[in-house]
């Protein structure tokens, strides 16, 4: 029987933690309806044994504390919530725990901003990850030896685990029902949950806000000046002529700044305006194209499937309600 601890951290999403409980337990009533012993000894496991959540609304009664549990397979690190730099001071007792258990053979899976905590713990430093992508400039400051694939929906290496943003945290929990239950289980599973079993990226859902949590006054007026006028043909030394800044010394503040080279900050502004257009009006998507600055309908459509993972009339027809 696998093991399965689901952590109950201090100001942690309560649906977090409810909903790998109801995935393990519901797989293993599936698993005796097939007239077999159930696979998962599913806990709540906290630092206390009593855990209040969303301002004391909410009331956890964990299984076990820290402390009592000697061995695990498998823990489940839920999203935390609030301040987020708050939220892991509350639970720094968790991290030795973590690791101790991560390298007794354990594995770990971060759902959601579960990923601040297990990257606090060290073992993610030069390995790859997800989170929400809405958080992910601030994951990007806090942990800089953490490779942030914020477009995937599940990240996975050397049995740790982390899955992208909110409910996506669902297709994680799928992957981990087919890693040790098989794949029969994790197909009844996703229809049970009525769940897309093929999801694997995030980039559909996210909303680029350019990255201007930084100091760099002069960058910042850049991105101002790429946002107001987005539509017209901007080049790098377009940019580092008009704000007096020699190119090589502008690209490397800038990329330094926003995470993003400039070209790419120019494509994500472009194809946010163009989402927006696909998603309120009915342009078409040449007419979409245009407005945005580009006059090369394979770069466009190259493009916007780069950064959504969509094709344009797919994007268009995904959130469009009339084009529905």
């Amino acid at each position: 029987m696998k093991h399965v601890s689901i952590l109950v951290p201090e100001t942690a999403v309560s649906a977090a933690i409810v909903d790998p409980r109801y995935m393990f337990t519901a797989v293993n009533e599936f698993i005796k309806g097939q007239g077999r012993p159930p696979l998962f000894n599913v806990q709540l496991v906290g630092m206390t044994k009593e855990v209040r959540l969303n301002d004391g609304l909410i009331s956890i009664h964990c299984d076990a504390v820290i402390s009592q549990l000697l061995k695990t397979d498998l823990i489940i690190v839920p999203a935390i919530s609030g301040h987020i730099e708050h939220a892991l001071e509350r639970n720094q007792a968790l991290l030795p725990w973590i690791v101790d258990h991560y390298k007794r053979g354990a594995e770990v899976a971060s759902l959601c901003l579960g990923a601040f905590l297990l990257a606090s713990t060290g073992l993610l430093n030069g390995k790859s990850c997800s989170t929400h992508w809405l958080f992910a400039n601030e994951f990007r400051r806090m942990f800089p030896d953490v490779t942030l694939t914020d477009d995937k929906i599940i990240v996975e290496h050397n049995g740790l685990y982390s899955s992208g943003g909110a409910h996506s945290y669902w297709n994680l929990l799928l992957h981990l029902v087919e890693k040790y239950a098989g794949r029969e289980m994790a197909i009844l599973a996703a229809k049970f949950f009525v769940l897309d079993i093929g999801l694997d990226s995030q980039s559909p859902f996210s909303i680029f806000k350019g990255q201007k949590m930084h100091e760099d006054l002069e960058i910042k007026k850049v991105q101002d000046f790429i946002e107001t006028n987005y539509q017209d043909k901007i080049t790098v030394d377009d940019l580092s002529d008009n704000f007096g800044i020699g190119r090589r010394t502008f690209e490397r503040r800038f990329k330094k700044a926003t995470n993003n080279t400039v070209v790419e900050y120019l494509q994500r502004v472009k194809i946010e305006v163009a989402k927006k257009q696909f998603e309120l009006t009915r342009k078409t998507v040449n007419e979409v194209m245009y407005d945005v600055g580009y006059s090369d309908t394979k770069a466009f459509r190259d493009v916007f499937k780069k950064v959504t993972g969509l094709s344009p009339i797919d994007y268009k027809n995904k959130y469009n309600k009339d084009a529905a």
